[in-house]
């Protein structure tokens, strides 16, 4: 009787096993397959790429959409300023978090629960319901139309800074205390100690805040009119979804609004594999912290 059940188990786990991995295929095909189709469109001639159908492979392989793009659409320009926002803003935003999360897992400082609450607190509060007020704010400061005010914009986040917090809890208080001991600084011990050992932290919010930085619409939306401010991704909207997005001589056929969007995903693409080796553990180190 029991190898009979003991079979039985074992059948239901193969079944389960077999209709997990299809169903994971599934979903991965819904991820690559539009994605080659964009890549086949991209460098495709323009009269191949109008055509309506899926195509995995390059019909007429032809860079032209890029050269279009990149020089007759001067896409590089909010290239350049999704560059500049992304860039500094995600360093200040990580350096912010960790003297943040640094100065919260401190075991005896006053305060820290009412602290930590207020920041949970923050979080719960969706951006929407402050938008007005962040534009009154910025508006009354002269920032709007700047770039200054997209670094800005999610500067600091609750989310970063209790996952810094979490990771520097992870390091022996002790280490601390017998470095100070020695004569360190707070700032020694910090920089020397504490960020060299959360490298998988560092890395889990860098990537996070810069895929968020690099796909940010709907500030740049809110804080810029001046169509030189735009950043890569509003001017992808204005190219491919708006009715009148033709540029003078140039019809914007499909390859071209396809390298447009290449040329948005590869900073993401370049990135990843730099911090993806730090990236699981630190998503699983910084939730399992208390």
């Amino acid at each position: 009787m029991n190898r009979i059940r003991y079979d039985r188990q074992g059948a239901l786990n193969k079944l389960f096993d077999t209709l997990n991995l299809l169903f994971l295929l599934f979903l991965m095909l819904t991820m690559i397959i539009p994605f080659l189709n964009v890549i086949a469109l991209a460098f495709s001639s323009g009269v191949s790429s109008m055509q309506p159908d899926i195509i995995l492979f390059p019909k007429q392989f032809s860079a032209e959409g890029f050269a279009i793009v990149w020089n007759s659409l001067d896409i590089w320009k909010p290239f350049l300023n999704s560059v500049i926002v992304t860039g500094i803003g995600t360093v200040l935003h990580v350096l912010l978090s960790s003297f943040a999360g640094y100065v919260l897992m401190h075991p005896f400082l006053p305060g820290k629960k009412l602290m930590v609450t207020f920041i949970l607190i923050t979080m719960m509060i969706p951006q929407e319901a402050i938008m007005i007020p962040l534009y009154v704010v910025n508006k009354d400061l002269h920032l709007l139309n700047t770039l200054t005010v997209l670094v800005l914009s999610g500067l600091v986040s609750g989310f970063s800074i209790l996952l810094m917090r979490n990771f520097f809890l992870g390091v022996p208080y002790e280490m601390a205390e017998s470095a100070k001991m020695d004569g360190a600084g707070e700032l020694r011990i910090f920089s020397t100690m504490y960020m060299r050992l959360a490298t998988p932290g560092l890395a889990t919010v860098t990537l996070f805040e810069f895929v968020g930085r690099w796909n940010m619409f709907t500030a740049p939306v809110l804080f810029i009119n001046d169509s030189t401010k735009y950043t890569l991704q509003v001017a992808l909207k204005s190219m491919i979804i708006d009715a009148n997005s033709t540029s003078g001589t140039y019809l914007l056929t499909t390859n071209v609004k396809m390298a447009g969007i290449i040329i948005a995903i590869i900073p993401l693409i370049a990135i990843y594999p730099f911090v993806q080796k730090f990236f699981m553990k630190g998503i699983m180190l910084g939730a399992s912290k208390e």
